[in-house]
């Protein structure tokens, strides 16, 4: 049995949100967090973007019509990014090991995290994320998988903003600035200081 791109991609993602739920208990204690308000407006949009990559198809929201070709090996190629994108995710994950937390938080004893994936950029499970999620809108190529999409992208932005703000103010704004210096936020490319 051969199975079709489009069914990898979503196996993939559900292995992820699966196995993203159960390391949720691998962490360590909270010693303040942002607050719910805050956390609010990103959340909400992340869900409805979700809702829209992969439920709004079904209920026939926004048209179904293909926005442009994917040929089969467009489709494997963007396979390949999601899968690329959810390593990169367990990467970040695994690397920053008891301080993840799923809000917007600080643990007992938060530092910064400047090796690894976060050399590269300052949010890299974010990262993975949008590469993941741009790669599955560019598969579909549905307008309510890329209007998801890009609503789960600006809620990810949006989240790593408040982090940003959050984690200069608990971790200390000249060790945490001095790293923003040093490392991009998302995108992995040099940047100057």
């Amino acid at each position: 049995m051969k199975l079709a791109p489009p069914v990898v991609l979503l196996y993939i993602w559900m292995a992820w949100v699966v196995s993203w739920v159960l390391a949720a208990f691998w962490r360590e204690k909270t010693v303040r967090r942002a607050g719910v308000g805050p956390e609010f407006l990103y959340r909400l949009v992340i869900i409805v973007g979700f809702i829209l990559m992969f439920g709004a198809r079904r209920m026939g929201i926004l048209g179904t019509q293909q926005l442009w070709p994917v040929s089969r090996q467009l489709a494997w190629s963007m396979v390949g990014l999601v899968l690329a994108g959810v390593l990169f995710t367990w990467w970040a994950r695994i690397h920053l090991g008891r301080l993840w937390s799923a809000t917007i938080t600080r643990k007992e004893g938060h530092h910064v995290i400047d090796t690894g994936p976060y050399a590269f950029v300052r949010h890299p499970i974010y990262t993975g994320l949008i590469l993941a999620t741009l790669a599955t809108a560019v598969m579909f190529a549905r307008p309510t998988i890329v209007i998801g999409a890009i609503c789960v992208i600006v809620g990810i932005y949006v989240k790593a903003r408040l982090e940003e703000k959050f984690l200069r103010e608990q971790l200390g704004a000249a060790e945490y600035d001095a790293y923003a210096r040093r490392v991009p936020m998302l995108i992995p490319f040099p940047h100057g200081k």
